[in-house]
């Protein structure tokens, strides 16, 4: 059933899933609950993430827990095919291919939910929303899901506030031990990894402008400055603004600083950041980038039908857009997410603990099946400590608890 690039790939990917295991022991420890436990037993669990080793072995652990688990990229370019192959020979079924059109990508999407899934585990939402606008007929079967990103929550309350959500969905990245970790420090190391993987330029010295300062934004800004640049970070919003200034940072416009970037890197979830009377303004060389989610960003359309002519960077995977004013852009993965478009995507710690969320998400919507209500719903703290603990316990740390005295006296207004 499988559809995949070449399952010959296999052993390639199988490396790369052993590699990432061996430096996530939170995900191995849930594993072998789940194989002891069998939580999903009789259920179907329908994944849609960045295809790549890490999430590969989120499958697998899904997978140990009795689940039939099928899968499919959440990002044409982010999907690596040995890992597919990997997968696949480990049983489970897959769907995605590298750099796949549009209309294979929904394809793939329509394969992962015809058997009826029970649970979604879900990134930018796009399962959901296929779910509720072309398969409504699945939804009596489904307990419910899980959601990755900042992005496909943005999403789903939407849906939610409009009475459309129909069916419980857990903001797996509002969980503290996922954006405070996954945002800030995977998303600030990652995106400058596949920056360097297509560009092999140095950052020190250079004007580097961050838009959007959440934490995705946080942490590339931090990143930008401990590899000696210069930051300006644009915001929309006044408070993270004045945060970003009195964490030493200059505060722009997008318009103010066209003209000074050399380095552009986007994280904010939103269309339209930057555009022609932007592009305009910038120096020749200029580097454009996107850590967000969707491409939509950067208007790279507007500048494949406006530039005089288009050529290849440092390779296939970097275009190069001279404008009329004779200066030239260069577009980094098509405007697409940078950190797995050019690179493996964060760091393996890092993901560990965000996919321990996943993992336990799931979990906690097949125990309490029939009881969730039909809505965005926070992750509940306890599995928030429960990570925090485990990967506490796995780094050799250990950490204080209250005595009957104090908890008393923390809980006494006298």
């Amino acid at each position: 059933m499988s559809e995949i690039r070449d399952a010959g790939l296999w052993e390639s990917g199988e490396r790369k899933m052993a590699w990432s295991k061996r430096y996530m022991p939170l995900l191995n420890s849930i594993e072998k609950e789940f194989l002891r436990d069998k939580p999903f037993a009789g259920l179907k669990i329908a994944v849609c993430l960045h295809l790549e080793a890490k999430s590969a072995v989120l499958c697998r652990v899904l997978a140990a827990g009795g689940a039939e688990v099928r899968v499919c990229g959440s990002n044409p370019l982010s999907t690596q095919d040995d890992v597919c192959a990997a997968l696949v020979k480990s049983g489970i079924e897959v769907f995605a291919t590298y750099g796949c059109t549009m209309e294979e990508y929904a394809h793939y999407m329509e394969k992962v939910v015809e058997n009826g899934p029970n649970i979604v585990v879900d990134d930018g939402a796009d399962l959901v929303s296929l779910i509720h606008t072309k398969r409504p007929e699945l939804i009596p079967g489904i307990l419910g899901g899980c959601e990755e990103t900042t992005t496909g929550i943005i999403r789903r309350r939407a849906m939610d506030r409009e009475g459309a959500l129909r069916f419980p969905m857990l903001t797996v990245n509002d969980a503290k031990c996922k954006h405070f970790f996954d945002n800030r420090y995977g998303t600030g190391q990652s995106v400058w990894d596949g920056i360097f993987r297509l560009t092999n330029l140095v950052v020190a010295g250079k004007n580097v402008v961050v838009a959007g300062y959440g934490w995705c934004g946080r942490g590339i800004a931090m990143r930008s400055k401990g590899l000696g640049a210069r930051v300006t970070v644009t915001e929309i919003d006044p408070v993270k603004a004045l945060e970003a200034m009195m964490d030493g940072f200059e505060v722009k416009t997008m318009d103010a600083a066209a003209s000074e970037g050399d380095v552009f890197i986007t994280a904010t979830g939103c269309c339209d950041v930057i555009t022609a009377r932007h592009f305009e303004k910038m120096k020749d060389g200029a580097l454009l980038s996107n850590g967000g989610h969707f491409d939509v960003e950067v208007d790279v359309k507007w500048l494949r039908d406006n530039a005089v002519s288009v050529t290849d960077g440092r390779d296939e995977r970097t275009k190069g857009y001279t404008l009329p004013n004779a200066r030239t852009l260069f577009v980094l993965s098509e405007g697409r997410l940078v950190n797995l478009a050019s690179g493996d995507g964060h760091p393996v710690e890092i993901m560990d603990m965000s996919f321990a969320i996943q993992a336990l998400g799931a979990r906690y919507i097949a125990d309490n099946r029939g009881k969730l209500p039909a809505a965005a719903i926070e992750i509940p703290a306890e599995i928030d400590d429960d990570v925090a603990g485990r990967k506490l316990a796995a780094c050799g740390m250990s950490i204080d608890t209250l005595s009957e005295k104090q908890r008393e006296y923390l809980e006494s207004w006298k």
